[in-house]
């Protein structure tokens, strides 16, 4: 899970924001049910760091963009 690169999406249309703001709530929950089943650890800063990496940085390494170039 932490190395996903995350949606694949048409960001040109409108309706591709509320999709990815519904992915990155549905993503939150699910780590969360995890932390409280034992299943990640009770770790805001490792837990950040994952949800950054699904949300923004995989895709960003992956596709070899610049930070703010894309």
């Amino acid at each position: 899970l932490a190395n996903f690169v995350g949606m694949l999406t048409d960001s040109r249309s409108f309706l591709s924001y509320p999709r990815h703001e519904y992915f990155r709530r549905l993503l939150c929950q699910i780590l969360g049910e995890e932390v409280e089943n034992g299943t990640l650890p009770n770790d805001m800063k490792l837990l950040e760091g994952m949800v950054r990496d699904i949300c923004y940085r995989n895709a960003e390494a992956y596709f070899g963009m610049e930070p703010g170039k894309g």
